[in-house]
């Protein structure tokens, strides 16, 4: 599904004037608002810490605990990882008695982190690329 036609049927914003692709397509500001956000995700996810608890917690909520154990990291380099993707926005948290339980943000991050996997295998695979 194409960004302009997603975000007009799932989240009722109109589609980008300009295709993406498009040869000589000039960045507005709105779409150059777009790419710096975009890219702002992608560089927190460029961490080998923050993408294991992303995969992670693709998987269900869990917490520091859980999380540390899937990771393999100390559990104060967790939590700083976790802070960061908590105060972008990208996961969520919630107090469970004593405990926090961390959660991602939207769907749409489990997806970006599988496909980043995915192709992760493919190149690690040597497997030939496809649609």
């Amino acid at each position: 599904m194409s960004a302009g036609r997603h975000l007009a049927g799932a989240h009722g914003a109109q589609p980008a004037r300009v295709p993406s692709g498009a040869p000589g397509a000039q960045v507005t500001p709105e779409r150059g608002d777009r790419l710096e956000a975009a890219a702002s995700v992608l560089a927190l996810l460029a961490d080998r810490t923050r993408l294991a608890l992303m995969e992670r917690l693709g998987r269900g909520e869990a917490d520091v605990t859980t999380l540390t154990e899937a990771c393999g990291a100390a559990r104060p380099s967790v939590s700083q990882h976790l802070a960061k993707l908590r105060l972008a926005g990208l996961v969520t948290t919630r107090k469970d008695g004593r405990r926090v339980v961390y959660a991602l943000g939207h769907g749409h991050l489990r997806r970006l982190v599988d496909e980043a996997l995915n192709v992760a295998d493919h190149q690690l695979g040597s497997l030939p690329p496809h649609d």
